[in-house]
């Protein structure tokens, strides 16, 4: 194998298969990415057996064949080379040169045969989806999951389709996000469940391919995404998603209406003296005014008050302030609207008003409280 690739180009595909690669060396030949040189395309693939990418890279191909090479090694010496072009050859006794400029590298590879072959799916069945709504969703509910990997069922975001409506969900048992809108969206027959590791690699791909349409596809046991000559693919957790539907509490009567960007910067100054374990802050609830305080015995006290839209009884409840600060950072809105009903009760946050292109019951987050 023998080929000739632009630095820069070669450099942001390495870069899009790097998230992909197994780092917990459980096999060898994982660490490694397979490249195929074709006339005037270089492809790359990456797997850990559960998420597979794909992509294409121009490159001027004088030999055809296969290799597979260490994905950080090659990483680090691609974007560290001198010269815009590089030149890579592979050798029968599977060693590989890699040259640019006055500087020359040499590999050692394993076996093309030792790689995972890449998943198969049905071209026909992929449906043209908006990338800004599927990762609008991914923000507001992937960072609710559990990563707690002995709850695998609840290790991923939760996806099922209604009529027109696309839902997501991800809890990891003390609090749940749920975001609903509508989208294009291939057919499912019930709910399936993305793993956390291919979520966050779906929103990478996202943040990289902002431009246009994507194709999203489902097989039995997989979830293909496509554009261009990209593709990535994930397998699905085979488990039970918990029914969430029983955890969305009903009959919260008591409603705090506050400024989101005010209400998050108290939350941060008021946690810096929470316990490390739990950061919990306490709620101070009274007409007009919250009242957030935290007590750390080894450190001292916090508290701050701020104007809210409160008129119901007093009444005083815990929170973890990182799990309210997470979602704070993640709503688009000037306010939001906490709806409580005891200090035993999970509570509910949304928006307060509908946000550009949104409806403010298109999105929740349910939050245990804590014992302070």
């Amino acid at each position: 194998m023998k080929f000739q690739i632009e630095k820069n180009a070669f450099v942001r595909t390495l870069q899009r298969v790097q998230g992909v690669v197994e780092r917990r060396n459980t096999m060898p030949i994982l660490a490694n990415i397979l490249l195929k040189a074709q006339p005037g395309k270089i492809e790359v693939m990456a797997t850990d057996l559960e998420i597979s990418i794909k992509d294409l890279c121009d490159a001027a191909v004088t030999k055809e064949g296969s290799i597979t090479i260490n994905a950080r090694k090659l990483f680090e010496i691609i974007k560290e080379a001198p010269e815009d072009k590089i030149d890579i050859s592979a050798e029968e006794n599977g060693k590989i040169t890699i040259k640019s400029g006055k500087a020359k590298f040499n590999i050692m590879s394993l076996p093309v045969e030792e790689f995972p072959s890449f998943p198969s799916y049905d071209e026909g069945k992929l449906v043209r989806v908006t990338p800004e709504i599927v990762k609008e969703m991914i923000e507001k509910t992937a960072f609710a999951s559990s990563t707690d990997e002995t709850r695998y069922n609840i290790n991923g975001v939760y996806v099922e389709k209604e009529g027109a409506n696309i839902r997501m969900v991800a809890t990891d048992g003390h609090r749940l996000a749920l975001i609903e809108r509508k989208s294009e969206w291939p057919d499912l027959d019930k709910g399936v469940i993305l793993p956390r590791k291919g979520v966050f690699e779906l929103k990478r791909f996202l943040d990289t391919h902002e431009e246009g349409t994507i194709s999203l596809a489902f097989t039995p046991n997989s979830m293909v995404v496509k554009q261009d000559s990209t593709i990535l693919i994930m397998r699905l957790i085979d488990g039970e998603f918990p029914d969430y539907k029983q955890v969305i509490p009903k009959g919260n009567e008591r409603m705090v209406r506050v400024e989101r960007l005010g209400f998050l910067s108290s939350l941060k100054r008021v946690s810096l003296l929470s316990l490390e374990k739990g950061r919990g802050v306490k709620f101070g609830l009274s007409k007009g005014k919250l009242e957030l305080s935290s007590n750390n015995p080894d450190m001292g006290e916090a508290r701050e008050e701020l104007n809210a839209d409160y008129k119901n009884d007093g009444l005083e409840i815990g929170f973890n302030a990182t799990y309210m600060m997470d979602v704070l950072e993640v709503i688009n809105g000037d306010e939001v609207v906490l709806e409580l009903k005891d200090r035993e009760s999970p509570a509910v946050l949304k928006l307060a008003a509908p946000s550009q292109g949104g409806h403010a019951d298109d999105y929740m987050y349910v939050i245990m409280p804590m014992r302070i």
